[in-house]
């Protein structure tokens, strides 16, 4: 560990920081990875390990007139309330808004005054990173420096020495952005918000984009951004213990929202290390590492990164032979590929590789086209997906998850007004193989393999428009009784997960509750329907006889 940095952990150590770390909990230091968060006693799977306020929070400009900027609630019935100086912050309440006074008043000057200096009304808001380092600056100069919050602050990992020269243009862009939005004219003039040299600007811009946490709602739909320094203490682990959610708890409700919650996913004993994965974790581990070293400059070296090659079933195929063993993707530097059951070699090794270079074009190009020409995007995915699977690609293995996952979404955006019955099965069967492909590769439990299977059990549970009537002679998906049935089964599987993933105390979070509500229904219509079949044995003569096997 550097000098600097021994000294700043010490530091921080003199203080009374961090008062929102439970008992429980512990911060230690370890050789290789820094400062971290360990357990002190066994902790259950679905224990909600923190629940604090994030120091700031802001929307991303397309969420701006959809959330609450305080309590970031989607807009209630009767609407938002707009901030009639910006225009541009809404509130689902005049107690929000008042709350938040203190936040937005410089913000709201600082906001005009960069939209009559904008080029164009394409950029006449500033974007999130620029909201949310303002917000971050003003809180700082009013608590001081000296204050805990601001020495929280100043207690996030930098990593100014070791900044990747690809990073550089864009920190000293956002540095030039921020003292703009300020209203300063140099950096120079940072010394009101405790800045006096371009390090420690340039310190501030790093442990922004190397702490910073995603803002969501309750169904992980990425709302904006937030900076909690004790949670920006937890380590990265491509297999996470724990993760990061926003759930929106009924349990506690002082509890101010947004509400960020660390809740355990995995039985955790005590002296182990908390891990939360910073990244996506179903991308297969060339993907992962890239993108780790480029956001935040380290290499992983968790229990799945370290595993030989060919175990990720990440990139990995069928076996050749049909015999259920699955075999690791062929590389253009190794073309040999093996099951790992029967030991079959994988002869058309060039055809997948062709098939994985085709699928990775088309999923960058879908995704950049999905909110622009969403019918290209799903054009694209629907052509592609056949492609990856006639090359024995696993539901789990990249890109077809990720194209399935995209195509899904898809689907969903373009469903019909008048929804017919090929829509709805379509749908239905891109979220099933999601499903299968997430519950291979993430834990039980895991919010985004939770809310799959909980998006699954809805839409088996829509009434269907026009059945087909040999519907119930198919495997999947069924119709008539057995599809309700089958709802049934999938939500009850999926409050299961949510009350792991979003917590126990919070009954699954916002969306855990909602299929409560979903699966009571589902089991009184079930009774209904038994209770109607039993009606119609017992008036019909005869048939009751026949049920209980009296006549041959």
């Amino acid at each position: 560990m550097s000098t600097e940095l021994v000294k700043k952990v010490a530091e921080i150590q003199s203080e009374p920081l961090y008062a929102a770390l439970p008992s429980f909990l512990d911060i230690r230091t370890s050789s290789t990875d820094g400062r971290g968060i360990w357990a002190r006693e066994a902790l259950s799977a679905g224990a909600t390990l923190m629940a604090l306020k994030p120091h700031v929070h802001v929307l991303s400009t397309r969420n701006l007139e959809l959330y609450c900027s305080a309590c970031t609630s989607p807009a209630p019935v009767t609407g938002l309330k707009r901030c009639t100086r910006c225009r541009v912050i809404w509130y689902c309440s005049t107690a929000c808004q008042n709350n938040d006074w203190t936040m937005h008043k410089p913000e709201c000057a600082a906001i005009q005054r960069w939209a009559a200096n904008a080029p164009s009304p394409d950029v006449s808001i500033p974007a999130e990173p620029i909201r949310c380092l303002g917000r971050l600056l003003w809180r700082k100069q009013k608590l001081r420096s000296s204050s805990t919050w601001a020495k929280e602050v100043d207690g996030l990992q930098s990593h100014r020495k070791d900044l990747q020269p690809s990073t550089y243009e864009s920190h000293t862009h956002l540095a030039h952005a921020v003292v703009k939005y300020l209203g300063l004219d140099a950096p120079g003039q940072l010394g009101a918000y405790g800045i006096t040299t371009a390090a420690d600007l340039v310190d501030l811009i790093s442990r922004f984009i190397t702490n910073s946490i995603t803002l969501t709602a309750p169904s992980l739909t990425p709302l904006g951004v937030s900076v909690s320094p004790l949670v920006a203490l937890i380590n990265h682990s491509c297999d996470p213990n724990a993760v990061v959610v926003y759930p929106r708890s009924t349990s506690d409700p002082s509890q101010q929202e947004p509400q960020m919650q660390v809740v355990a996913i995995k039985n955790i004993a005590p002296d182990q290390e908390i891990f939360t994965a910073y990244i996506d974790t179903t991308m297969p581990r060339g993907h992962r590492q890239a993108a780790l070293t480029t956001t935040y400059n380290f290499t992983c070296k968790c229990s799945l990164c370290s595993q030989p090659d060919g175990m990720d079933l990440r990139e990995a195929i069928w076996c050749p032979k049909n015999c259920g063993g699955t075999c690791p993707l062929p590389t253009e530097e190794n073309t040999l590929s093996r099951c790992g059951k029967c030991k079959a070699i994988v002869s058309s090794t060039d055809s997948v590789l062709d098939a994985l270079r085709v699928g990775q074009e088309a999923l960058q190009k879908a995704t950049s086209l999905q909110l622009t020409e969403t019918a290209k995007a799903l054009q694209l995915t629907t052509n592609i997906i056949p492609i990856l699977t006639s090359s024995k690609l696993t539901p789990s293995s990249h890109p077809l998850l990720a194209l399935t996952r995209l195509h899904q979404t898809l689907l969903l955006a373009t469903l019909p007004s008048t929804m017919t019955q090929e829509a709805l099965d379509n749908l239905i069967l891109a979220t099933s193989s999601t499903v299968a492909g997430l519950s291979t590769i993430l834990t039980p439990g895991h919010p985004i393999r939770a809310l799959a299977i909980a998006e699954l059990g809805k839409l088996l549970a829509v009434d269907e428009p026009s059945p087909a009537p040999d519907a119930n002679n198919r495997k999947f998906p069924p119709s008539g009784p057995a599809r309700l049935k089958a709802a049934h089964d999938t939500l009850v599987r999926a409050r299961s997960e949510l009350k792991v993933g979003f917590g126990a105390r919070n009954d699954g979070g916002e969306v855990g509750r909602e299929v409560r509500e979903m699966v009571v229904r589902l089991e009184k219509e079930l009774q209904v329907w038994k209770q109607g079949v039993k009606n119609v044995m017992e008036d019909t003569p005869g048939l009751k006889k026949r049920g209980s096997g009296g006549s041959k």
